[in-house]
């Protein structure tokens, strides 16, 4: 029954509009406060302990880095490198826009700031072009969620620091499911093409000279090198994952400065206030999620969900299947970085006690929280993609179905198989 609580007053607190942060913290306070066996003091403590990571102090300098090359102009030049190489194929700005935020995940983990920088770029030429807003916005909301799936990824330092993953084995598992989701929305927005309803995506642009791919590339090829660094560098043993997040800052910054010339040492502080607005809000989540976390466990939450799991099914895929289906239910209505430290905890446990890989794991996981972030009726990606579009959210929703079925069902893929994560962390680590 307190469990049960502690959860309906979560959602009623994130239901009335209270920030997220705020609503785990005080569900958590709540909670060991009224529990007899445990002390206040238990709040600050499991608060601190949480954050007192080594892994996480890579956190900042990725979400730094992410806002230097988002503002140095990164989206516009992985724009035009989309539109060189697909402009003259059904359905081109669409496939532009899929192929810009797979490069713009090369440095931003971030799938909301994707969606707001390849948005304010692509959406606005979508339009001229014939594009229903709602369309337009549904492609980008979507095709965002490749962000904290290719690496660099946010989301995937905050599940390696908190159950001892490899934080640059999760990254090389992200590579071939990223480059799946970017090919899979690609192929609905194409097979859309041929539909009677969708006369603006059998648009397309002139084909492009040899000469002129050659230009796009060469300007993009500095984005695009950066996740080569980052890995490289990582694995050959030159840094750690931390101090690779310091590297592709200095990276970030001489790209934005030097070579797109899109900053100038004016913008810098603006940057790192923005950066540091993002890091407090994502540090204060996990932050919040501590005391809660370790509540639901003193509660015995995470035995208690193996037993209901157990009393569903024995089989692994059923009990993967359901855990999965939970966590998109949830980040349908709190925001999916919430979701995802809150039950941590218990996949991992899940993942333990029925032999799942934990990076396999761990991608699926931060899949399905991207996926719940794209379905209504909260749908943070969504919104953002409607609100750069100019758009009434209802239209959009109108056209989201096809994009989500097919995260959905590249989410089942891996599912079912998990070579398509492991693969090249097998190889690369010798695992």
């Amino acid at each position: 029954m307190a469990l049960i609580l502690l959860f309906a007053a979560l959602l009623l607190l994130v239901g009335f509009g209270l920030p997220v942060l705020l609503s785990i913290g005080l569900v958590g306070l709540f909670g060991i406060v009224t529990t007899p066996q445990l002390v206040p003091a238990l709040f600050a403590q499991k608060a601190f302990a949480i954050i007192d990571s080594f892994s996480l102090l890579a956190l900042p300098y990725f979400i730094l880095a992410g806002s230097l090359m988002t503002k140095g102009g990164l989206s516009k030049v992985m724009v035009d490198f989309g539109l060189s190489l697909v402009g003259h194929v059904r359905g081109s700005l669409g496939h532009t826009g899929v192929i810009a935020c797979m490069g713009m995940a090369n440095v931003s983990g971030s799938s909301a700031a994707e969606a707001a920088a390849i948005g304010s770029v692509v959406i606005p030429s979508m339009k001229e072009r014939g594009y229903k807003p709602g369309l337009a916005a549904s492609i980008i909301g979507t095709a965002a969620t490749i962000g904290p799936i290719i690496p660099p990824s946010m989301t995937m330092i905050v599940y390696g620091s908190m159950t001892g993953t490899s934080i640059g084995g999760l990254f090389l598992a992200g590579i071939l499911p990223g480059l799946l989701l970017g090919l899979g929305l690609m192929a609905v927005i194409y097979a859309m093409s041929y539909l009677p309803g969708f006369p603006e995506l059998r648009h397309v642009e002139p084909r492009q000279s040899l000469r002129q791919i050659w230009r796009a590339t060469r300007r993009a090829w500095v984005a695009l090198a950066a996740p080569v660094i980052i890995l490289g560098g990582i694995f050959s043993g030159i840094f750690t994952a931390t101090e690779a997040g310091v590297v592709a800052c200095l990276y970030a910054f001489l790209a934005s400065y030097l070579v797109y010339r899109a900053i100038t040492l004016a913008d810098l502080p603006r940057i790192l206030l923005d950066a540091a607005m993002t890091t407090a809000m994502v540090v204060g989540i996990i932050s919040m999620a501590g005391p809660l976390g370790y509540l639901l466990s003193f509660l015995d939450f995470n035995e208690l969900v193996m037993e209901m799991i157990r009393s569903l099914s024995s089989d692994p895929t059923v009990v993967l299947l359901t855990l999965l289906g939970t966590m998109i239910v949830l980040t349908m209505f709190i925001e999916s970085l919430a979701v995802l430290i809150i039950l941590v905890p218990v996949a991992a446990f899940v993942g333990e006690a029925f032999g799942y890989d934990p990076l396999h794991l761990g991608v699926m996981m931060v899949l399905a929280t991207q996926i719940g972030a794209t379905t209504p009726p909260v749908a943070v990606l969504l919104f953002v993609a409607t609100s750069v579009a100019k758009a009434k959210f209802s239209e959009t929703v109108r056209y989201c179905a096809p994009f989500i079925l097919t995260l959905v069902a590249v989410l089942l893929l891996i599912a079912f198989v998990p070579a398509i994560p492991t693969t090249i962390p097998n190889l690369a680590l010798g695992r």
